[in-house]
């Protein structure tokens, strides 16, 4: 009986700040799949892989994807800008060469 009311009074005082606190400093990972077949036959396979952690511990782990995403990082918006209007002038130049190939 002191047994279960020592598990019971740990779980009682650990609140949501601490358990938050222990999942982010740890990270927790949360996998499955779901397949739909259709008389033996696979049609669709979802892998889904869930990573929860501190960007801390994710950077730790080597997970820096925000870093170079333009949705999340506006010096990586910056970047994609000018990439694509490198990529832009480059195509103009290509069309414009053409264009004057065409008229010789």
């Amino acid at each position: 009986m002191a047994i279960q009311q020592s598990a019971r009074h740990s779980l009682e005082s650990t609140n949501l700040a601490d358990l938050l606190e222990r999942i982010l400093d740890k990270g927790i990972v949360i996998a499955g799949d779901i397949r739909i077949n259709l008389v033996d036959v696979e049609l669709l396979t979802i892998q889904i892989r869930l990573v929860i952690c501190s960007v801390d511990k994710a950077k730790e782990m080597g997970m820096d994807w925000w870093v170079n995403n333009p949705a999340f990082s506006s010096k990586a918006q910056l970047t994609h800008q000018a990439d694509s209007l490198s990529m832009m002038e480059e195509r103009i130049a290509k069309l414009e060469s053409s264009l004057k190939e065409a008229r010789r």
